[in-house]
């Protein structure tokens, strides 16, 4: 399957993907549990950067959160996770990281469309814009569980950013530590103020999770409180 990405044979750089408006739920960041993509294939030998534009992405990436306003860990998840899913499926890990920082600059006024793509000698794909201006405050703040209380995922597609991974969601498990109060993801990338909320280490049977005959098999997630509620 080809998919419509290239670079140019000069610089390296990647050149412009065609724009595919596809539906999404969670968006193709979200792939844990899903069919048909095969084993992840590693090679220990594997260079940290391929060509000279990967290591020039992650610079990129370091000078557009030092001068965007309210710049976090999580903009920068969110900048990857609205890139178009065909771009996304057919392009290699540090174009996402560009994608990222361009997008990032674009949207906070660093520099304006046309002059990215006047230095980059064309178009340039940026992810989507933003779905979500803000959110309501999803839980209290108080710790609601503690180590060995049963918990269910809740069940919801977010239009915005989330670290709650859907193939969690809807299965039940133990809470195996409760941690300290951290910052909200969900609600940090889309407004300027924060929410703190309990973490919790859950852990859960992959064969509950995954629907096979594996057993003895665990798996833990570090989950914030507002994604849990009682079974």
């Amino acid at each position: 399957m080809n998919l419509p990405v290239s670079r140019t044979a000069d610089t390296g750089w990647p050149a412009a993907s065609r724009a595919v408006t596809l539906g999404s739920v969670d968006g193709p960041h979200d792939l844990g549990g899903r069919m048909d993509f095969g084993a992840v294939r590693v090679d220990p030998r594997e260079p940290v950067f391929r060509a000279r534009w990967e290591a020039a992405a992650m610079v990129l990436v370091s000078a557009a959160s030092a001068r965007a306003p309210n710049y976090t860990l999580s903009s920068f998840r969110y900048a990857v996770e609205r890139m178009d899913p065909v771009h996304y499926l057919g392009s290699p890990y540090y174009e996402h990281w560009l994608t990222a920082a361009a997008t990032t600059a674009v949207e906070t006024g660093l520099l304006s469309r046309e002059q990215l793509e006047k230095r980059a000698g064309g178009p340039f794909p940026l992810a989507h814009p933003p779905r979500v201006h803000g959110v309501e405050n999803p839980g209290t703040g108080a710790a609601r569980f503690t180590a060995g209380d049963r918990v269910r995922v809740r069940r919801w597609h977010p239009l915005g950013h989330t670290r709650c991974p859907g193939y969690l969601r809807g299965h039940v498990g133990t809470v195996l530590r409760r941690h300290g109060a951290v910052s909200l993801p969900d609600v940090e990338v889309h407004a300027p103020r924060r929410v703190r909320e309990t973490v919790y280490t859950v852990r859960f049977d992959a064969g509950e999770v995954w629907g096979d005959r594996q057993t003895g098999v665990r798996l833990n997630a570090d989950l914030w409180d507002s994604y849990l509620e009682t079974p």
